[in-house]
């Protein structure tokens, strides 16, 4: 079976209308968060689909928020996204995760998705190695993950990544912070 071949750009305003088609073809993703959950505002009662839409457009244009974005053609299939914790200060398992802390990363992971009828297609590795790359453009620096086994988890709720998919990329175990979920790490290399 032959390996797709895609391509990986920035989540930014000449690729939201793509990555918006994948998020309304995939019901607002995760009960309409857009990927707004990591952010400080997050997701919640008081937001509406529409609201975490506009924030995140927002954010785009602002340059606040980052995403790898997934493509075969000009189809948006998943993204990984990612930021300082600045942008991204929300993560599962917060009371685990700080009490195991000694440093901060310089880049956090903090959302995968892969698009119904594209999963277990190469699409969240291509997405991670795409974010991998893109924080390599920007500086560099300690990237931090927090993916679960995915056998603990459907592949649909996977929003973290797999680890093994971090393990694929060179991510090492830091620390457990949940029953199923890691923080990994990995240093990447500032390139121009």
């Amino acid at each position: 079976m032959a390996v797709p071949s895609y391509t990986v750009k920035a989540l930014d305003e000449s690729t939201w209308d793509a990555f918006a088609a994948l998020v309304e073809r995939n019901n607002g993703v995760f009960g309409g968060c857009w990927c707004m959950g990591f952010h400080a505002a997050g997701v919640g009662t008081e937001t509406t689909p529409a609201l975490n839409r506009e924030r995140k457009l927002e954010r785009v244009r602002a340059g606040t928020t980052h995403a790898a974005l997934v493509f075969d053609g000009d189809d948006c299939l998943g993204w990984c996204q990612f930021g300082v914790p600045e942008e991204l200060p929300r993560i599962k398992s917060r009371a685990a995760y700080e009490k195991g802390r000694t440093t901060s990363p310089d880049w956090r992971i903090a959302c995968c998705f892969v698009g119904k009828g594209r999963r277990r297609q190469g699409v969240a590795t291509a997405a991670l190695a795409g974010a991998l790359d893109l924080i390599a453009r920007q500086g560099g620096g300690t990237v931090e993950g927090y993916p679960e086994d995915a056998g603990s988890v459907p592949a649909g709720f996977l929003f973290n990544g797999a680890l093994s998919t971090y393990e694929q990329l060179g991510f090492v175990r830091d620390r457990q912070i949940g029953k199923h979920r890691w923080v990994m790490t990995r240093l990447v290399e500032r390139r121009s």
